[in-house]
């Protein structure tokens, strides 16, 4: 059998997670493309009022939603700012990105192992199946039985541009790609680009019918703590 691109084979696979990381909340409804998420299967559409009609006396007429808005994204009446420069971090995230880093380009999963942590601190590995070893995860999440590709995968992810989110909260992190908080209607041709590092062209139309970015992303608390290696919303 041909061999797939790694971006392929995690629209894949980024499909089947997103199934499960919303499987908690959203009504069931089968293989359905996401576009098709707000439609419930034999359920009639209600009439849609005409676009000219009149509101009932001391009613107003709702503002038409912007086309240029992502629905579902962050509020982009907060401007976001991307940081590249890393010495803007604390020194502990620095610290723990350029382990990841080192870890990552060795080509040996094994290697993130220790980064993971243990017990309430161990980092969240939300892709694929539920399991106890997040390295047997990602491997099973993987284009290959190594595990190359997720390492890749967070390569490129690290060395994009990042958020500094939930500032003075217990919520507070460094969050890698910064296209997470982005609406992603509103990216410039620059950030498009280096959003397509990562993703593929119909993987981004897809996010953007969705409503935002979904795939995987790395968090890092301020005290230098990998919380979050996940993929989804």
């Amino acid at each position: 059998m041909p061999a797939f691109s790694h971006k392929f084979r995690h629209s894949v696979i980024l499909s089947a997670s997103l199934a499960i990381t919303f499987s908690g909340f959203l009504p069931a409804q089968g293989a359905y493309a996401l576009s098709e998420l707000q439609k419930v299967p034999g359920q009639s559409e209600p009439a849609k009022p005409a676009d000219n009609a009149a509101p009932a006396a001391g009613e107003q007429k709702p503002a038409a939603p912007s086309a240029e808005r992502t629905p579902g994204a962050s509020d982009a009446a907060k401007p976001v700012e991307v940081i590249y420069d890393i010495s803007k971090a604390p020194e502990p995230v620095r610290r723990m990105r350029e382990q990841i880093v080192e870890a990552a380009a060795s080509g040996d999963l094994e290697r993130l192992r220790p980064l993971f942590g243990t017990g309430a601190d161990r980092t969240q590995v939300t892709v694929g199946e539920p399991s106890n070893d997040p390295i047997a995860t990602l491997k099973d999440v993987s284009g290959d039985p190594d595990g190359d590709e997720i390492l890749a995968i967070i390569l490129d992810i690290i060395s994009t541009g990042f958020v500094h989110v939930g500032k003075g909260t217990s919520e507070e992190m460094y969050v890698w790609p910064y296209f997470a908080e982005k609406d992603l209607k509103q990216l410039s041709p620059p950030e498009r680009v280096e959003l397509l590092r990562i993703v593929t062209a119909g993987d981004l139309a897809d996010m953007q019918e969705f409503g935002g970015y979904n795939f995987y992303r790395i968090g890092i608390t301020p005290d230098g703590k990998w919380k979050f290696l996940t993929a989804g919303d």
